[in-house]
């Protein structure tokens, strides 16, 4: 992600019930980042969860808390990048909605 103007903030941020795999910082929008890996581009497209959407807004809350800076006039938003084997990586914006009010 750094190759598209991407700073990186935090990686495998982890707390009680949730983690992170990555926080991203781009102009005014802060990313949150899950990874999946799986055998075919299919299968990791669908690997997102509603309990792991859940487990990543948990840590994404925390994480809001200790850096009371991005909570103000930041678009917050949740990407997942995709790895399947003989594929390239696939960054998708807004891959699932974080309910972070």
């Amino acid at each position: 992600m750094a190759i598209k103007g991407y700073r990186p903030l935090a990686r495998n941020f982890k707390v009680h019930g949730g983690e992170i795999d990555l926080v991203a910082l781009r102009g005014r929008t802060i990313v949150f980042v899950e990874v999946k890996a799986r055998p075919d581009m299919d299968a990791a497209l669908g690997a997102i969860s509603p309990q792991k959407r859940g487990r990543i807004e948990r840590a994404a809350r925390v994480w809001l808390t200790r850096n009371p800076w991005a909570a103000a006039g930041y678009v917050l938003r949740g990407d997942g990048v995709f790895v399947a084997r003989r594929r390239w990586p696939r960054h998708i914006e807004n891959a699932f909605r974080l309910d972070l009010v």
